[in-house]
Order: structure tokens, then sequence, then C-alpha cells
């Protein structure tokens, strides 16, 4: 890779927020936001560096994609083929292969409107890259706003049928501290079901009810309440690691989940138009950012959804758009 190709592009708006953004993997490398004393502090976790980025697997403030979450076993099938793609994760693919879209260099331009300033990212996945079939064209928008919020904008196209999922992997700390863990923060999710897993993280294809389980987020609740609860599930994720199936699906970008942080005062909105929500509690986070110090919201289809029938299709044909839209609203209280 040519280091000199990779730029670092700063959004502001006037309120004071400062967001960081690589073309390198569209990564987010960190979100400065006030707290209730209008004081600036990082809020999401990321490097000062571009080769620490090159040494870790955690995805920080990743663009993801070609698919988001895991395969089962790194295979599926379209059109009675099969495809087998890598196994980066124990026998699973996970987040799209060894070289996905956290590890290229995305083609960026700015645009500047009155009330918003966009950078645009746009990359070509090759036909069979990483295993996956079609010329693959992705544009992927962030805009900051006037009123708070980092809209991110997914779009892709293709020559021959094959999966999309795209998503974000930023992990929030509202603390602006990374030496504190994110267990006191309190979290919301408009969900009445979720996706239990196997010892391999794969759905297991049940959809069950988070009423009177520890996966019940739908007023607000401490992540540390129940997180260390014996159940089954929280042992297999070693915590969260779970996908949420949202309410009121296909109603376009709609609130779905909430989290605030009392000390702080900050206060984070999500909103987005995916069927489900994987909620990751940093469970394998380690060295300079240790444990559990901070939490992803990563909207998104279910994951293995090309293996498992009952779940929402995410095939896209080579006459169709692939369109998505996220939001992350930052206020305080």
């Amino acid at each position: 890779m040519d280091n000199q190709n990779v730029k670092n592009f700063t959004l502001k708006n006037l309120n004071g927020i400062v967001i960081n953004i690589l073309n390198y993997g569209g990564i987010i490398t960190s979100i400065k936001t006030p707290n209730k004393e209008g004081e600036l502090e990082n809020i999401t976790i990321g490097y000062d560096s571009l080769s620490k980025y090159l040494g870790d697997n955690s995805y920080f403030g990743a663009l993801i994609g070609r698919y988001g979450n895991r395969i089962a076993h790194g295979k599926f099938t379209l059109d009675h083929i099969e495809y087998t793609l890598a196994h980066n994760n124990g026998s699973n693919n996970l987040h799209g292969g060894y070289k996905d879209f956290d590890k290229v260099i995305w083609k960026a331009s700015t645009r500047t409107n009155e009330d918003s300033v966009s950078l645009i990212l746009t990359h070509e996945s090759k036909d069979m890259e990483e295993g996956f079939p079609g010329n693959l064209n992705t544009t992927v928008i962030y805009t900051l706003t006037s009123d708070n919020s980092l809209d991110i904008y997914y779009e892709a196209s293709t020559d021959k049928k094959t999966i999309v999922n795209l998503t974000n992997h930023a992990y929030f700390n509202l603390s602006g501290n990374f030496k504190n863990n994110i267990l006191d923060h309190q979290l919301q999710i408009d969900a009445n079901e979720m996706l239990p897993i196997t010892d391999a993280l794969i759905p297991t294809g049940k959809i069950l009810r988070v009423a009177n389980t520890p996966f019940d987020f739908r007023t607000f609740k401490t992540i540390g309440d129940d997180i260390e609860c014996d159940n089954e599930q929280l042992k297999l994720g070693s915590g969260y690691d779970h996908c949420w199936v949202l309410n009121s699906q296909n109603k376009g970008n709609k609130l779905i989940a909430k989290a605030y942080y009392e000390e702080s005062g900050r206060v984070l909105e999500v909103y987005s138009d995916q069927p489900g929500v994987q909620l990751y509690t940093g469970n394998h986070l380690s060295g300079s950012h240790g444990c559990r110090t901070g939490f992803c919201l990563e909207t998104q289809h279910y994951p293995d959804s090309p293996n498992q029938p009952k779940f929402s299709s995410v095939v896209l044909k080579s006459n169709e758009i692939y369109k998505s839209n996220t939001s992350y609203k930052f206020s305080v209280i």
C-alpha cells in the first residue's frame, strides 16, 4: 500500500463537533463532541497513526463490506453455485474477509452545503475478490449536519448477482475517556426480539423474544446490569455480541437505539432503515484499548442471511441498486 495516498479528512460544524475520517478503510478515527460543560472530547475508539490500524483486527471505526458480520463456514450459494470465502474467524467469514472494505484506499472527494459537509468515498471491488461474485461499485457518503448528526449513506451496484451487507464499526464511549469501560452507559434498543447464536457465534435461525431476558433493552437499562448474568447466550458471546431484530421494519430511517452517559451528559441516537443492529460490547478488546471500553451499534441485515432462508434477502441483482442509511445524532442533556 502507498501510504502517501492515505489522507485524513476533517468534518466540522458550527456547534463544535469535529470528525476525522481516513480514506483508508473509510475509518472514522475520532468524533469529538462537547460534554454538558462544553468540553470537547473524543467519543469513539481510534488510533493516532496509520501503522496502528494496519496491525489491528478490531475494525475500529471502519467501513465494513462486502458482508458485515459472519457467514457460516465461509460459504454461500447463489443460483446453485457455491461460493467459498476466507475463513478469517474460526470456520466463518467475518466482515468480508482478509482484505475487505476496511483495508483498501477509497477514492475521496468532499462537498459543502449551507447546512452540512460531506466526504464522498468510492471503491470498486472486482469480481471474485475475497470470493464474492460481481464487480461491485460502492459509494459511501459521510455527512456532518448543522443539527449534529453524522449521516452515513451507502450505495452499491453490481454487474452480476451477489450479496451485500454494509455497515460501520465505530466503537463509542460517551465518557470521552477510554480508560473507563462502558458498563455504566445506559442503552435503549427498539427491538422486541433478538437472534440467539451457536458456539460459533452464528445465528441458530430462531428468533427469541427479549422479554424477561438479559437482552431486554426496550427501555433504558445500564449495559452492565445483566452482562455477567448466568445466561448461555451471554457466555457464548463473552457478553453482548448479538443481533437485535428491530421493530417497525421497512418504514424508512427511524430511531432504533439510544445511549446516554450521565456524567458527561452525552446522548447518542441511532437512526437506520436496516432490519437489525448488532450490539457488541468490546468483549475481546485488549492492549491499548481494554475490554469493554467501547460499544458498537452496527446497523445491518442479519448475520449469515445468505444461508438462512427465513431471514430477509441480502441478494443484489445486476439491475438493482443497494441503498442504506444510518445516522448517529449527538446531543447533551
